[in-house]
């Protein structure tokens, strides 16, 4: 527990008063060079940081965030090709509602015994991951024919944010909505 308080006084952010700027990963005043540790009687080498120019500092709060095309996984790191069938309940309150996903044949079968198990289901944006391990495979004579995914959301926010997400997903794969 020593070694680990010494590390943490000498890190680059323990030097940031309250009256300093300070960004996160970078330190204004001193930093050591070398730190002791007793953890495994091995000494701890730290690289002296160089502070960035103050038009460098600007540049970087204003960073962008790249768009990302919105897909859907059932293996992380793997897109899945074929388009579903999607169903939208909602609460007649509005405070909860469930998104049921159909695929007829999707890629992840093709792909799964080269990659891996599907893990679950991802739908991924710019804004981040939306996930469910509520996933079922269908079989039809012992083939795997489609998969059935729900989402469920259980607050408003979480009704908005997949609504988000779907609008971008629409947008992308040249979907529409059809009310019945």
């Amino acid at each position: 527990m020593a070694a680990l308080q010494s590390l943490a006084f000498s890190s680059p952010i323990s030097h940031c008063s309250h009256q300093q700027r300070c960004v996160p990963g970078l330190s204004i005043g001193a930093i050591h060079s070398s730190a002791s540790s007793s953890f495994n009687g091995q000494s701890l080498s730290l690289p002296r940081l160089s502070l960035p120019k103050h038009s460098q500092i600007q540049n970087m709060s204003r960073l962008r965030i790249m768009n990302v095309k919105p897909t859907i996984q059932f293996i992380q790191g793997t897109d899945e090709q074929t388009i579903p069938d999607v169903k939208l309940t909602k609460s007649r309150d509005g405070t909860n509602g469930m998104a049921i996903f159909s695929f007829s044949e999707p890629s992840v079968f093709d792909s799964s015994s080269v990659v891996g198990d599907i893990t679950g289901f991802y739908m991924i944006d710019e804004e981040g991951v939306l996930q469910s391990v509520d996933v079922n495979a269908k079989f039809v004579n012992g083939k795997p024919a489609g998969i059935e995914a729900k989402y469920i959301m259980r607050t408003p926010r979480e009704w908005d944010r997949f609504m988000r997400f779907m609008e971008r997903y629409a947008n992308a794969n040249g979907l529409s909505f059809v009310k019945k």
